[in-house]
């Protein structure tokens, strides 16, 4: 089986795109879809909050399957109002107890700063009305957003709100104690 930044480039010389090549994997996928017959009420009635990160494959990293939970991803995986707005539908409207948050390691976000929003306000001459969100402590980070679902006046259940960081070069994840002072030997 080739990688899929091979397949890619095989969809871009054959004078396809990548989206091309993707849209052509659905139609396989679709040829042997059979409805499993389920509704949006994830099974487990978690809600996980992740990072976009493409190293991160959740449901395999989580042995969860189909229809076993919400799966909400951004850059970080931080606890933006967009995520608390989804976690609010996934337990009003869709029956979500659980909020899982998940990091990792080498994060893009810690080596970014707020500078980037200037830098796009100077290219393109408009300030982004969304903060980077970016981070040098994940660990830190991960409380930070624990805080912002325990904290938000939107959510019903915020008891069982729990935050770790993936570890991308071993695959385990790491559990952040929630209480834990913040490093001091970040400078």
């Amino acid at each position: 089986m080739s990688t899929s930044a091979h397949s890619s480039a095989d969809a871009i010389r054959t004078g396809g795109t990548v989206t091309d090549r993707l849209v052509g994997a659905n139609a396989h996928y679709a040829a042997d879809f059979t409805d499993p017959g389920m509704d949006a009420r994830p099974v487990l009635r978690v809600a996980v909050v992740a990072c976009m990160d493409a190293r991160l494959d959740l449901h395999a990293a989580l042995g969860l399957e189909l229809g076993d939970c919400h799966t909400i991803r951004n850059a970080g995986g931080v606890v933006t109002d967009d995520v608390i707005r989804s976690l609010t539908i996934s337990q009003r409207a869709l029956g979500t107890r659980s909020v899982m948050l998940v990091h990792h390691t080498n994060c893009g976000l810690e080596s970014l700063t707020e500078d980037f929003r200037h830098e796009l306000e100077d290219e393109v001459g408009q300030r982004p009305a969304w903060a980077v969100e970016a981070f040098r402590d994940v660990d830190q980070d991960v409380r930070q957003s624990m805080q912002r679902v325990r904290t938000s006046p939107f959510l019903l259940h915020s008891d069982d709100v729990r935050g770790f960081v993936f570890d991308v070069t071993t695959g385990l994840l790491r559990e952040i104690d929630p209480s834990a002072e913040p490093s001091s030997d970040l400078a």
